[in-house]
């Protein structure tokens, strides 16, 4: 070979090494977040989730992607949706609430799955065990279902003559017969009457007051469920509207109007769920990381509102409250 043509051949195989090994490096991990509800509602959990990835290393288009899917309350939506991840070859699935769970679980036997549920995941056939979940989910359970017959309790303690109480339910909610019977359950020797009512769209949620107004209910609770915490601001002007006093599990409803929430903190659950999804894109393997349980609750009293129902707030609870909101 004649010295001129080797120098050229060697020059284009220097120039060619630079793209060799960009080839090489690892393909950035995406991470498939499936959501129930709407995005908008939901912004400042998935904010923290975030901060608790980048607690673990992974910052969002740096060196990991996100890719949202969202049901919009619409839960029949989600197989479909879980699915579309699957095939995306996503290396983690971080879902949100208990039928987002229930759907990526259909969808995958093999690609890890980080769930936040409001109930018992053995019972949902998430996990095998709490400690030791055995399968390729693991996650948080963050109690919202069983903590109606608490909230209960707080509007008695508002209304003690109160013997006609409304449980707003989403019959497309997997936790639906576990919540009416505890809360009928708790009921039964305060001597209260349970007046479940149904909506799974904004035109049922209207339909479920002109229920309630008709049964001259006392009080309303209203059920954890990621579509009702997306529709809040109706939810808490339409009990302002019928002056019924209503409880539901989370911060946002006391904050857009609602009279009180009591619940788990989502700010911890959500950074709960980044911290594991980033140990998880390290190779930590779901089935060897215990299921969290929520441990910190919040009760936020929303004075303006009990104002313009009439109501006096007991001291009792206003000495118990995280919160009061003037």
């Amino acid at each position: 070979m004649k010295r001129r043509a080797f120098i050229s051949l060697l020059g284009c195989t220097a120039a060619a090494w630079p793209l060799a090994a960009g080839a090489q490096q690892p393909a950035m991990p995406v991470i498939g977040f499936l959501g129930a509800g709407s995005p908008g509602p939901f912004a400042p959990q998935v904010a923290v989730f975030r901060q608790g990835l980048a607690e673990a290393g992974y910052v969002e288009g740096r060196n990991v992607t996100i890719e949202y899917r969202w049901a919009e309350g619409q839960y029949d939506r989600l197989p479909a949706m879980a699915a579309e991840l699957v095939h995306r070859q996503v290396a983690a699935i971080v879902t949100f609430p208990i039928p987002a769970a229930i759907a990526a679980k259909a969808a995958t036997a093999t690609i890890p799955i980080v769930f936040n549920v409001a109930g018992d995941p053995v019972k949902l056939g998430l996990v095998a065990g709490l400690a030791r979940p055995g399968s390729n989910a693991t996650g948080v359970n963050s109690f919202l279902a069983e903590l109606g017959a608490k909230q209960l309790g707080l509007l008695r303690e508002l209304l003690p003559t109160a013997a006609r109480i409304g449980l707003l339910v989403n019959p497309t909610n997997a936790n639906v017969e576990g919540v009416t019977k505890d809360v009928t359950a708790a009921a039964a020797p305060l001597g209260v009457q349970i007046d479940v009512v149904q909506a799974s769209d904004s035109r049922e949620i209207e339909a479920a007051f002109a229920t309630l107004v008709g049964n001259k209910t006392n009080a309303l609770l209203i059920g954890s469920d990621a579509f009702f915490i997306s529709r809040r601001v109706q939810l808490a002007t339409l009990t302002t509207r019928h002056a019924i006093p209503a409880v539901q599990n989370l911060r946002a409803f006391a904050e857009v109007g609602g009279l009180m929430s009591y619940g788990t903190s989502l700010t911890e659950v959500f950074r709960q769920l980044g911290v594991y999804t980033g140990r998880i894109l390290k190779g930590a393997k779901p089935a060897d990381l215990p299921v969290v349980q929520s441990t910190k609750f919040e009760f936020v009293i929303n004075l303006p509102t009990a104002r313009a129902l009439g109501i006096e707030i007991p001291p009792t609870l206003l000495a118990r409250a995280d919160e009061v909101i003037e």
